[in-house]
């Protein structure tokens, strides 16, 4: 049985592939109802954790702390991350792998997925187009452990793209060719991508985003409007729980996701909070007005990403749950005009393009690209200098699924004992090629290039020397770089013949414990580059 897993910051919505259709799963909360999504929620009280419907279902009991958005703290996680909640200290992707369990366990208990017994589920996972490969690992990996067979990742805004051409075949032009520009702005991210297609085949040629920017931050200037509205200070403010915290978070999300073009007032009820503290009005034009930065800042990354390819897209194509707030399609057509078009599942676009990605009969044929540039840092100029070396440029075509994996490598001789080799990821770089932008580390390797250090386990007590012997070794390094965008690297000393593998990511680097914060900014949101 094959789904479609759109894994969002604030909803999880799966689409099956059912000969030819591709079905929203609806799911069965605690009181009965049927709801299209499952929350990303997770609640913790002492060693005991919950999640889901059951996590939501806590804040009106006594001592749990709730997360939400777990997927925004992905972007500076690796393997070894912990979370540290209520004074708990947590595995990320032990928290992230139970999170899938219950999914898995949702969907085949209270679910109106009807799964013949023992029969595995195959899925096709999403993933922001700006993920770095740590955020893609760590999806895999999390719903792998939990008992998903994963067929492979998926960027959200091209998946997007195929549900639209599946949804509007025989309304598009001749042989279903043009450019399409897919805006996806999510619970907590956003993104953009410019999307050739012609009749299924389709092809990226670039996206650009904001991976801090999405829905939630809409919660979080309401909730912070209602608080101003009822005079609650600072002070008054610090002595709210967490719990607390999340049912006014979630009051909020209720009362954005309830506004229509002719709404004028929203009334929060702050009695969630303390139950004498009395509901208070806001106006609609008030808050369009303090989220019309937010908005703006998406417009301008995608103002960014038609410049730099001279690209005149067709059609915009607006699909995530926070571009169902009214401001959104309104201030793109400002600046855009008619060729702005919404889509009608705004929060299953990008799951229902995934079922289809994953259907082998639907015979849609996508290439994607990188988003990011990956690259290592070198020595040049006999150790002067230090340059970024891109290994893999953004906008560098992906394999398809199914096809061998890109390959490249690098091949010379070395000046030290040891190589140390420092990786990263940036969304843009300088005309000199120095790396800008959204800037991800990832670990540091050291491999032996002297033969005598050869089966030593740990290097970092070794100390990096220049060496006499080095220019007799030749060194080859060689990456590879699978459909889901994550890469792996052979370093070899050809002349020795020996060799050492890497899974490449952000594993092995200490890193303090991410503290979840109680309000819904947990962290300064990164500028899209070239902008202050």
């Amino acid at each position: 049985m094959r789904l479609g897993i759109d894994f969002g910051t604030t909803r999880i919505v799966v689409a099956l592939v059912d000969r030819g259709n591709y079905p929203v799963i609806s799911f069965e909360t605690p009181q009965g109802e049927r709801t299209s999504w499952y929350p990303p929620l997770v609640a913790v009280r002492g060693p005991e954790r919950r999640y889901g419907w059951e996590a939501w279902e806590s804040q009106q009991e006594e001592g749990w702390t709730i997360i939400r958005s777990l997927k925004r703290y992905l972007e500076d996680a690796g393997p070894h991350t912990i979370l540290e909640i209520a004074g708990e200290r947590l595995r990320m992707l032990e928290l992230l792998t139970e999170l899938a369990a219950s999914l898995k366990a949702a969907l085949l208990e209270r679910s109106t997925l009807e799964a013949p017994g023992g029969e595995p589920l195959e899925v096709m996972l999403g993933v922001p187009a700006n993920a770095n490969g740590n955020q893609r690992f760590l999806t895999v990996e999390g719903f792998r452990r939990a008992g998903f067979e994963v067929l492979g990742l998926l960027n959200e805004p091209s998946a997007a793209a195929i549900e639209f051409v599946h949804a509007n075949q025989g309304k598009l032009p001749a042989r279903g060719k043009g450019l399409l520009l897919v805006y996806d702005l999510g619970g907590g991210t956003f993104d953009a991508s410019l999307v050739s297609t012609e009749e299924r085949q389709f092809s990226v040629i670039a996206s650009e985003g904001i991976p801090t920017l999405g829905g939630d931050d809409f919660d979080n200037v309401l909730a912070e409007m209602a608080l101003e509205e009822a005079g609650i200070g600072a002070e008054e403010r610090e002595a709210l729980t967490q719990a607390q915290w999340f049912r006014l978070h979630e009051e909020c999300r209720l009362k954005k996701e309830a506004l229509h073009p002719n709404t004028r007032r929203i009334a929060v009820d702050l009695g969630v909070l303390e139950p004498s503290w009395e509901p208070v009005t806001i106006s609609v034009d008030a808050f369009y007005e303090r989220c019309r930065p937010l908005v703006e800042e998406t417009v301008h990354a995608v103002k960014d990403l038609l410049e730099t390819h001279q690209a005149e897209p067709d059609l915009l194509y607006v699909t995530g749950g926070a571009s169902e707030l009214p401001l959104v399609p309104r201030a793109l057509r400002e600046v855009f005009g008619r060729r702005v078009k919404r889509s009608t599942y705004m929060y299953s676009a990008t799951a229902i393009g995934l079922a289809i990605q994953a259907d082998e009969q639907a015979g849609y044929v996508l290439r994607d690209t990188f988003t990011r540039y990956f690259g290592v840092w070198r020595e040049a100029d006999c150790g002067r200098t230090i340059v970024f070396d891109p290994l893999f440029a953004k906008g560098t075509p992906l394999p398809a699924a199914g096809e061998a994996s890109l390959k490249v490598s690098r091949r010379y001789r070395p000046a030290h004992n040891v190589g140390h080799f420092r990786y990263l990821e940036c969304s843009h770089r300088a005309e000199d090629g120095r790396p800008l932008g959204d800037i991800t580390i990832w670990d540091e390797i050291l491999f032996p290039f002297d033969p005598a250090l050869r089966d030593a386990s740990d290097l970092t007590a070794a100390p990096i020397a220049r060496w006499d012997g080095a220019w007799s070794q030749e060194i080859e390094e060689s990456y590879s770089c699978s459909a889901g965008g994550v890469v792996t690297v052979e370093i070899a000393n050809l002349t020795a013949g020996y060799r050492r593998t890497y899974h490449l990511g952000r594993w092995a680097v200490p890193s303090e414990p991410i503290v979840p914060g109680r309000g819904g900014d947990r962290r300064r949101r990164k500028k899209v580059a070239g902008r202050s």
